[in-house]
């Protein structure tokens, strides 16, 4: 059975553009990707960087790390 990391928390800008997911991966740690979303296209989201490779001891670090790379989301924090 494959696992699946476990969405913490999903912060999405106002005009359901972009999205920053905090994860944790089954062996424990923690991580992040920004996801963008057309919604012309109807194709749902898809990712925008690497960042899901990244890896943090807590949800708080990989926070932290995603404010400092993903420019829109301090704006919303």
């Amino acid at each position: 059975m494959a696992h699946e990391n476990q969405v913490l928390r999903s912060i999405e800008t106002p005009d359901g553009g972009r999205c920053v997911d905090l994860f944790r991966r089954p062996d424990g740690s923690h991580g992040y990707q920004a996801y963008r979303r057309d919604a012309e296209t109807g194709t749902g989201w898809f990712p925008i960087g690497p960042y899901d490779v990244l890896t943090f001891e807590t949800e708080a670090d990989a926070l932290a790390d995603a404010r400092e790379r993903v420019g829109w989301l301090n704006d919303l924090i």
